[in-house]
């Protein structure tokens, strides 16, 4: 596992916050599974940003900074690429957001490239 349990909790905490609705769906396993698949380089900045942007006492004050940037974009796909986590009740971003062209329903996602069982 990339995260730690705080680390974890921490994430969801943010997801959340970034962008509001999707804690519902488990974004926090989404992007632990992106992480792992990331080189140590990379991961290690994610997971101390995710630290850096929980300890902080105003998330906003930190919107312009790199670390901000990359958990909003890992927040936003992981809620709008309409994944939800197995064990999870939730009907997922696309059903919040009635996104439901005719295009988009015939779309089959398929998450196991993540190695989420």
């Amino acid at each position: 596992m990339a995260l730690s349990d705080d680390q974890r909790a921490a994430l969801a905490r943010l997801c959340e916050a970034i962008v509001p609705g999707s804690g519902a769906v488990g974004p926090e396993v989404y992007v632990e599974a992106l992480l792992e698949q990331m080189p140590p380089g990379a991961r290690d900045f994610a997971v101390a940003s995710i630290e850096e942007l929980d300890a902080a006492p105003d998330l906003g004050a930190l919107a312009g900074t790199p670390g901000f940037g990359l958990v909003r974009a890992l927040a936003v796909e992981a809620y709008y690429s309409d994944f939800v986590a197995p064990g999870r009740d939730a009907p997922g971003a696309w059903a919040d957001i009635d996104f439901n062209s005719p295009q988009a329903r015939r779309l089959a996602r398929d998450f196991t490239w993540l190695g989420v069982a």
